[in-house]
C-alpha cells in the first residue's frame, strides 16, 4: 500500500518509515501536517499515519482538512499520540480519524493496524464499484457516466479540446423481449456493452444511460472524428450477429451525437437532449444508422451531418 507518514520527530518519522518499507509497503515522508496536506494534494495514497502534536497543522486538523476534500478514494487515518484519555479519541474520530496508534509503537500492533486498513479499504473500494456501476452490464450507471460527462465538460473548457457526445440504442430491443424471453435480453445488452466498449478509447466513458440506451463521451477534435467514431460502434454491432446458444440474434443500433467545441461545451442536460433528437432522428429515418449535429462548422453557424448505415 501507499501510506504517508507525517511527523515532526526525524528519528521516529524515520523508524517508523523503514518499518513500514520493510513490510513491503511504498512510504512517503512528511515533516509536519502542512507538509502532508501538501503531498496529499499533489498525489494518492492509501493510508496517513500522523502524528497528533505538530507543528503549522495538527493531526485532528489535518484530519478534518482531510474529509473537508471528499472524493472518490477512501484514505485511510491511524493517529499516533500519547494522548489515550476518552475525550481525546472521540476528538480524533470526530475529526476523521479511523484508528489510532500508541506512541511509541509495538511493531506487531502497527500489523494488526495496517491489516485492518487494509479490510476497510478493500470494503471500500468494493462499495464504491458498486455504487458507480450497472450491475447488468458493469459499464458506469447513470449517475456515474452524467458525473463523467460533467468532468469531461470541465475538462474540456480548461485545456480547449473538443467534445462529443454520444446517445446509443439498442434497435428493436422490446421485439427481442417478447420474442425470446428478458434473460435472453439482458445477455443482448452485456454483448452490445462489450463491443462498445472494444469500439472505444480507455480514456473514453461508456454508461448505461438506461433500459437499452447508453451514453458515450470522447473528447474530439473535429465532428469528423465523431462521426468516425458513431460508425465503429454501428458497424461493430451490425457486422455479425449475437450468438446465443443455438440462436444468433442480428442486432444493431441507432446512435446520436452531438459534437462541440469547447466553448459551447457547458451544460450537460442541453447536450444529452441534442444528442437524443439525433437519436430520434436516427430511429426515425429507418435504424441502424447514425445522426451527428456538428458544432464545428467551418462557417461559426451550427450544422448536421447525417451518416447512414
Amino acid at each position: 500500500m501507499k501510506i504517508l507518514v507525517a511527523d515532526d520527530n526525524d528519528a521516529f518519522r524515520l523508524l517508523l518509515g523503514n518499518r513500514l518499507q520493510e513490510l513491503g509497503h511504498a512510504v512517503t515522508l512528511a515533516s509536519d501536517g502542512a507538509e502532508a496536506a501538501e503531498r496529499l494534494a499533489n498525489a494518492s495514497f492509501d493510508i496517513l499515519i500522523s502524528d497528533w502534536m505538530m507543528p503549522h497543522l495538527d493531526g485532528p486538523s489535518l484530519c478534518r482538512h482531510i474529509r473537508s476534500q471528499g472524493g472518490l478514494d477512501y484514505l485511510y487515518i491511524i493517529l499516533v499520540t500519547s494522548k489515550c484519555g476518552e475525550h481525546d479519541y472521540r476528538d480524533g474520530i470526530s475529526a476523521g480519524a479511523d484508528d489510532f496508534m500508541n506512541k511509541p509503537f509495538e511493531p506487531e500492533h502497527l500489523e494488526a493496524r495496517l491489516h485492518a486498513a487494509a479490510r476497510m479499504l478493500a470494503l471500500h473500494k468494493e462499495l464504491r464499484e458498486l455504487a458507480l456501476h450497472d450491475r447488468l452490464t458493469g459499464l458506469l450507471n447513470r449517475g456515474a457516466i452524467v458525473d463523467g460527462l460533467n468532468q469531461e465538460i470541465h475538462r474540456s473548457a480548461r485545456e480547449g479540446i473538443g467534445l462529443a457526445i454520444f446517445l446509443v440504442d439498442v434497435d428493436h430491443f422490446k421485439e427481442v423481449n417478447d420474442t425470446h424471453g428478458h434473460a435472453v435480453g439482458d445477455l443482448v445488452l452485456q454483448e452490445a456493452a462489450k463491443r462498445m466498449l472494444s469500439s472505444f478509447r480507455p480514456y473514453d466513458r461508456v454508461g448505461r444511460y438506461g433500459g437499452e440506451e447508453f451514453l458515450l463521451v470522447a473528447p474530439c477534435a473535429s465532428a469528423r472524428q465523431a462521426t468516425m467514431l458513431a460508425e465503429r460502434i454501428r458497424r461493430v454491432m451490425a457486422e455479425r450477429p449475437i450468438p446465443l446458444g443455438e440462436n444468433d440474434i442480428p442486432v444493431t443500433v441507432s446512435v446520436g451525437v452531438v459534437a462541440t467545441r469547447a466553448e459551447d461545451a457547458v451544460d450537460p442536460q442541453a447536450l444529452i437532449a441534442i444528442a437524443d433528437a439525433a437519436l430520434y432522428r436516427a430511429k426515425h429515418a429507418g435504424r441502424n444508422r447514425i445522426e451527428v449535429v456538428n458544432h464545428f462548422p467551418k462557417s461559426g453557424r451550427g450544422g448536421v451531418r447525417r451518416a447512414v448505415g
